[in-house]
């Protein structure tokens, strides 16, 4: 018993040091985050957290592959949500909506990532985009083709398809500095976010569906299936992806 006790002791240290990591990392980057601030919200000394991961761009990378894990399951499950390809669609949509709105510290993370591979700096992203993201949106294209044979989605290219229902998420958040001044309305509090969540579901019902009908009665569905996220305080100014 004692050595399956100090296994899950092991487990959940390591659990702790990986989110706080996550934390600091995506509010300050692998360069300004601190390791002595790493330890101290995970509640060890740095001798450990050294013994479980080496070096800070050990830690950098096993707090992004985490991060990445977290995403490609969550997303995965949601692409297995739907009855037809039509509507495990608008379950991959509302995920990636709901993903940007509530896990803000991966959407830092991946912003700090954009920046480091313009520079020249990132080996890990290439490495999960290869091994994570690449596979998820080959799988979604999967599923829109199929959706397409069926006669169930409009026949167009299955990557502008992809790209109107992601690309509209990210659009809303990356456009949110913009609106907030340009427009009389808060883009990112709890009540707008509700808003555009639905909105966003219920226009792809109407719109890469063959019959419409049927695409809005599958975005209502889903919109009543999947519970709404806590919408946190949106850390302002920060970029989405």
């Amino acid at each position: 018993m004692k050595p399956r006790h100090d296994h899950e002791r092991a487990d959940q240290t390591r659990g702790r040091i990986l989110r706080a990591a996550v934390r600091q990392f995506s509010q300050h980057g692998l360069a300004g985050a601190r390791i002595d601030a790493i330890a101290h919200e995970a509640g060890v000394n740095k001798a450990l957290l050294y013994y479980y991961f080496r070096d800070k761009s050990g830690l950098y990378n096993a707090a992004l592959e985490d991060a990445s894990s977290y995403v490609m399951a969550s997303a995965t499950a949601a692409l297995d949500a739907g009855a037809s390809a039509g509507e495990s669609l608008l379950h991959f949509t509302l995920n990636h909506f709901d993903r940007m709105a509530s896990q803000h510290e991966f959407q830092g993370l991946l912003q700090h990532e954009m920046v480091r591979i313009q520079r020249g700096e990132s080996r890990a992203l290439p490495v999960f985009a290869r091994s994570v993201f690449a596979p998820l949106f080959k799988r979604t294209e999967t599923i829109i083709r199929e959706g397409i044979r069926a006669g169930e989605l409009c026949q167009v290219d299955p990557l502008q398809i992809m790209y109107s229902a992601l690309g509209a998420n990210v659009f809303y958040f990356l456009s949110a500095p913009m609106m907030r001044l340009a427009l009389p309305f808060e883009p990112l509090d709890a009540r707008s976010l509700k808003l555009r969540r639905k909105a966003a579901i219920e226009f792809l019902g109407k719109a890469i569906f063959r019959d419409r009908s049927h695409g809005d009665m599958l975005a209502q569905r889903v919109l009543a299936d999947v519970p709404e996220p806590t919408f946190k305080n949106f850390p302002l100014g920060r970029k989405c992806s």
